[in-house]
C-alpha cells in the first residue's frame, strides 16, 4: 500500500504542546461558568517548632516523675503511726443493714475492742498489721448526713443485704452520690450467712451486676460474715491510693473528732486532721447550718508530725505550734454591698411631658409623611349647625367655615404661590368698594329656630354601627372557651389573652418588642433592681480565679511559716463569734465537717446553675418555688428563676422558663455566694415541716455554670389576633386589642403569623380594637397573628442557709411504701 511505503523524517524538535481540552475559551464564558465563585486563598501559617524525639522523651519523663511524686506524697500522708486516717463512709442501702454492726465486725477482725462509749459518732481503727489508721463514719439512713459524709470521705462502703432488695431510699442515695461526686467505691453484703450455700453465688452475682450498673469498674462484693473478706477489704483500703474529688481538691477541709465551746467568749474549738490544701489562718471557714466565721487562732499538734515517725514523746511546752491571723490581711465577713440611694439618681419626666407623650400616642394613627385632615383623624365627634330635617349624610356635605380654614392648610406651597396674585387683587377691589359703599355691613337675618345642632358621625362610629356590642362580647367569650377547651397552652405556652377590663398599654407597659431575639440590642444595665447594688461583680471572673489559684501555689517561705498549716497535721481550730445554739444542738451522730473558703467566696453574686430535672420526679416545679440547693459543701434555700440553656446571641438574652421541664437542661439563676467551679449541684424540694418520716424529693441535678450578672433573662408573652377580613396582603385583625389607644401604643412592633408571614399594624378601625394590618403575602383565614413581647425578670433576694438540725433520726420504710412496692 502507498501508506506503508511512505517515509517520515524524525522530528528535530522535542517540544510537546499541551492538548486543548477546555470548552470555555473566553473570559466571559469562564465567568458565566464560575457564577461569581472565587477561589479561596490558602493562608499558610508559620511552621511550628518541631520538638525533637529526645525533648519529647524528656518532657514525658518529667511528667511521669511529677505524677509519681504526687502519689508518694498522698501515700506518705496516710502512712505511719502518726499518719492521717483514711475516712470510710459506711452507707446502708437496705432496711435490714446496720452501719454500726458492720464497724464492730471490722474491729473484731483485727482483734480490737469497739469503744463502749461510742454512740454512733465517727470512730478510728488503728490497723497495726498494715501500719495505717482507718476512720469509719457510721451513717444512718438520713440523706443530709450521708451527703455530708461523702463530702469528706476517701472511700464509700455500700451496705447491701442478701435478703432485702435496695429500696427507694437506697436508689435515691446512689443517685445523689453519683451527682455529687463518687470517691472510691467498696461494697459489703450483710446476712449472707443466712442464705443456703447453693444460692450464695447467685446472690453475689446479682449484687455484683447491680453495683456494676451504677458504678462501672471491677466491683467485688465482700461478705461481712467472712473474716478473710474483711481482712482483704482492709488490705485494699490501706494499700490503695484513694480517688480524689475534683471539686474538693482546691479546698482545705476537716472531719471533727471533738468540739468544745467557750460560752464567755463565744469561741468554738474544733479538733481533727487537716486534709486537702494547705490552710491559712487568715481565711474564713464554713460551718453547716450556720455559715461563715473567722478564725481566732490555730493550734498545731507537732507530736502528730510525719517527721516524728517513731512517735517519741516531746516536751509539753514544745508540742504545740500556735498561729494567729493578721488583722490587715484577714478575710472579712462582708457578704453584701451597702447600696448608695443617691448613686442611681435620675431625672423623672414632669407631668406636662407625660401629658404630651399621651397626646402623641393618641395621634400615632397619622402615618408619617402623609398629611391627613383633622376631621378624618380626630376621635371627637364634630357638631355642626344645619337646617332642621337635615340627615347626617347631608350634613357631612355642608362645608363649615372651620373646614374651609382647615382645607386651606392642606394646600401645598406651589398652589399657594399660584394664587397669591389673584388674592391680592381681590383684596384691593374689596377695599375700594368698602370705601365707596356704606361702612355698615348688611347681614342677612337668620332665624335660629329654623336650624339645629347635629352631631356628625366619625369613621369609627360608622364602623361601630355595624357591630352589636352584646353580640361582640358574647362571641369573644365563646371564642375563649373554645380556645381553653382545645388546650392551647400545651402547644403555645407563651400565649396569653388580652384583658378586657385593663388597657393593654398599662398591663404590658414593662414589655418591649424585639426584631431579633438574638441580635437586637438590650442594655444589661438598664432598669436594674435595688438588689443589684448589694452584689459583687467581677471585671474578669476567669482571670480572678486563675490569680487566686496561682497565689495558693506560690506562697513564700516566710508566709508559710507564719500563717499556713500543711495537710495531714492534727490541729485545733478556734472559731470566734459562734452562736451558742450550734453547741446546744450539736449531735455527735452527725458528721461535723469544716471547709475553708477561698478569697471572695463569702460575697453574694448572681449565680447560674445548669440543672436537669430528675426523671423520677413527678412534682411540678414552677419558677420561684422554694428549693434546697446543695452546691459543693454549702446548702441553701432559694427561689431560683429558670431560663433556657442556650449560647445566646450578641445581646446575651435568654428565654425565661415558667416551669422546670424534664428531658432538657435548664439554667437556674439566684442570688448566692460566689463559688469557684467546678462544683456539683443537687436540688431538693423544700418543705417547711420537714421530718425524718419522709425523705426529701430530688428535683434536679447539675453543676455550677458561672457568675454572669449581665445574663438577660427575658420573659416572653405572645398576644394573638385572628383575621376578620382579608383583602390581598392587607387584613383586618381582631381580638388582639380592644381599644384604639392600645393599637397605637403597640403599632411599631412587628407582627408574625404561625404560617410564617411578617407584617405590621397600619391603622386602627373603629373603637373595638379592630386594626388594619399589612403583611408580606396573602395570609390564610385559619392563620393566627402573633405579637411577641419581652420583659426582663430578676430573681428575688431570698437566699438563706439551710438548717437541718430539726431533721434528726433515721428513715424507716412506712406501710405506704411497702404497699407501693408490692
Amino acid at each position: 500500500m502507498a501508506g506503508d511505503d511512505s517515509f517520515h523524517h524524525r522530528s528535530s524538535l522535542k517540544q510537546t504542546n499541551k492538548p486543548f481540552k477546555s470548552k470555555f475559551t473566553s473570559k466571559g464564558e469562564l465567568k458565566i461558568k464560575n457564577k461569581g465563585k472565587v477561589n479561596r486563598t490558602i493562608q499558610y501559617s508559620a511552621k511550628r517548632n518541631e520538638i525533637s524525639k529526645a525533648d519529647r522523651r524528656n518532657a514525658a519523663k518529667i511528667a511521669q516523675n511529677k505524677k509519681r511524686q504526687e502519689i508518694i506524697n498522698i501515700n506518705r500522708l496516710f502512712s505511719g503511726t502518726n499518719g492521717t486516717p483514711k475516712i470510710i463512709a459506711v452507707v446502708p442501702l437496705c432496711v435490714d443493714v446496720n452501719s454500726v454492726d458492720v464497724t464492730k465486725i471490722f474491729f473484731e477482725t483485727v482483734e480490737k475492742e469497739y469503744p463502749i462509749d461510742n454512740d454512733g459518732r465517727p470512730v478510728t481503727l488503728n490497723v497495726e498489721r498494715f501500719k495505717q489508721k482507718v476512720q469509719f463514719i457510721q451513717c444512718r439512713r438520713n440523706v443530709n448526713e450521708i451527703l455530708d459524709s461523702i463530702k469528706v470521705a476517701d472511700y464509700v462502703l455500700f451496705l447491701v443485704s442478701a435478703e432485702e432488695e435496695v429500696d427507694k431510699f437506697g436508689e435515691l442515695i446512689i443517685l445523689t452520690i453519683k451527682s455529687q461526686g463518687v470517691p472510691t467505691v467498696l461494697t459489703v453484703v450483710q446476712h449472707l450467712e443466712k442464705i443456703p450455700n447453693k444460692k450464695r453465688p447467685e446472690i453475689k452475682k446479682a449484687l455484683t451486676n447491680y453495683m456494676e450498673y451504677h458504678f462501672p469498674g471491677e466491683q467485688k462484693i465482700y461478705s461481712i460474715s467472712e473474716k478473710n473478706d474483711c481482712l482483704t477489704l482492709l488490705r485494699q483500703v490501706t494499700m490503695q491510693t484513694p480517688k480524689q474529688l475534683v471539686w474538693r481538691e482546691k479546698y482545705s477541709y476537716m472531719l471533727s473528732d471533738d468540739i468544745d465551746y467557750d460560752r464567755n467568749e463565744g469561741v468554738l474549738k474544733v479538733t481533727g486532721n487537716l486534709r486537702g490544701q494547705q490552710f491559712s489562718v487568715n481565711s474564713l471557714v464554713y460551718l453547716n447550718n450556720y455559715g461563715n466565721f473567722q478564725i481566732q487562732k490555730i493550734e498545731e499538734d507537732i507530736r502528730h508530725d510525719h517527721n516524728n515517725k517513731n512517735g517519741m514523746s516531746m516536751d509539753e511546752n514544745s508540742y504545740k505550734r500556735t498561729l494567729y491571723p493578721d488583722p490587715n490581711i484577714q478575710e472579712d465577713l462582708v457578704s453584701e454591698n451597702e447600696p448608695d440611694p443617691l448613686e442611681g439618681e435620675q431625672t423623672w419626666p414632669t407631668e406636662e411631658e407625660l401629658m404630651e407623650a399621651e397626646e402623641r400616642v393618641k395621634n400615632m394613627g397619622n402615618m408619617e409623611g402623609i398629611s391627613v385632615p383633622k376631621s378624618v383623624m380626630s376621635t371627637t365627634k364634630e357638631i355642626r349647625k344645619v337646617p332642621k330635617g337635615t340627615s347626617t349624610y347631608q350634613a357631612a356635605w355642608i362645608i363649615d367655615s372651620e373646614d374651609e380654614n382647615d382645607s386651606e392648610e392642606d394646600y401645598s406651597d406651589e398652589e399657594m404661590k399660584m394664587e397669591i396674585n389673584q388674592d391680592s387683587l381681590n383684596n384691593r377691589i374689596s377695599e375700594w368698594q368698602n370705601n365707596i359703599d356704606d361702612p355698615e355691613e348688611i347681614e342677612p337675618e337668620v332665624n335660629d329656630e329654623e336650624f339645629e345642632e347635629l352631631e356628625l358621625p366619625t369613621k369609627d362610629d360608622l364602623f361601630d354601627a355595624e357591630i352589636d356590642e352584646e353580640e361582640e362580647e358574647r362571641a369573644y367569650k365563646e371564642f375563649i372557651e373554645k380556645k381553653n377547651q382545645a388546650n392551647m397552652d400545651l402547644e403555645f405556652p407563651d400565649e396569653i389573652d388580652t384583658p378586657l377590663d385593663v388597657p393593654a398599654r398599662e398591663r404590658f407597659q414593662k414589655y418591649r418588642g424585639l426584631r431579633s431575639f438574638r441580635t437586637s440590642p438590650w442594655d444589661p444595665y438598664e432598669n436594674l433592681p435595688v438588689d443589684y447594688s448589694r452584689i459583687f461583680q467581677f471585671e474578669n471572673f476567669k482571670r480572678t480565679k486563675a490569680k487566686i489559684f496561682k497565689a495558693m501555689k506560690n506562697v513564700s517561705d516566710e508566709d508559710e511559716e507564719k500563717f499556713y498549716i500543711q495537710p495531714g497535721r492534727r490541729i485545733s481550730l478556734y472559731i470566734k463569734n459562734v452562736p451558742p445554739s450550734l453547741y446546744e444542738n450539736y449531735n455527735p451522730k452527725k458528721p461535723f465537717i469544716v471547709f475553708s473558703l477561698l478569697p471572695h467566696e463569702q460575697k453574694m453574686c448572681i449565680v447560674n446553675y445548669v440543672v436537669t430535672k430528675n426523671n423520677d420526679c413527678e412534682e411540678v416545679v414552677k419558677a420561684k418555688d422554694p428549693v434546697v440547693v446543695h452546691c459543693g459543701f454549702r446548702r441553701f434555700v432559694m427561689r431560683p428563676i429558670y431560663s433556657s440553656n442556650t449560647r445566646g446571641g450578641t445581646n446575651n438574652v435568654h428565654k425565661a422558663e415558667r416551669f422546670l421541664q424534664p428531658g432538657r437542661s435548664t439554667i437556674a439563676t439566684a442570688y448566692a455566694p460566689i463559688t469557684y467551679g467546678p462544683a456539683p449541684v443537687l436540688m431538693f424540694k423544700y418543705n417547711e415541716n420537714e421530718n425524718i418520716e419522709q425523705f426529701p424529693t430530688l428535683i434536679a441535678t447539675g453543676s455550677l455554670l458561672n457568675m454572669d450578672t449581665n445574663r438577660i433573662i427575658a420573659k416572653k408573652i405572645v398576644l394573638t389576633g385572628y383575621p376578620f377580613k382579608i383583602h390581598r396582603k392587607s387584613a383586618v385583625i381582631r381580638y388582639m386589642f380592644f381599644n384604639p389607644d392600645d393599637i397605637n401604643w403597640f403599632k411599631p412592633i412587628q407582627l408574625t403569623t404561625k404560617y410564617g408571614h411578617i407584617g405590621h399594624i397600619r391603622e386602627s378601625i373603629g373603637t373595638h380594637g379592630y386594626m388594619k394590618c399589612i403583611f408580606d403575602g396573602l395570609i390564610n383565614q385559619q392563620d393566627t397573628v402573633c405579637m411577641n413581647l419581652y420583659k426582663r425578670i430578676f430573681p428575688k433576694w431570698n437566699t438563706q442557709i439551710y438548717n437541718d438540725e430539726k431533721v434528726d433520726g433515721e428513715y424507716i420504710v412506712s406501710k405506704e411504701d411497702e404497699v407501693m412496692e408490692i
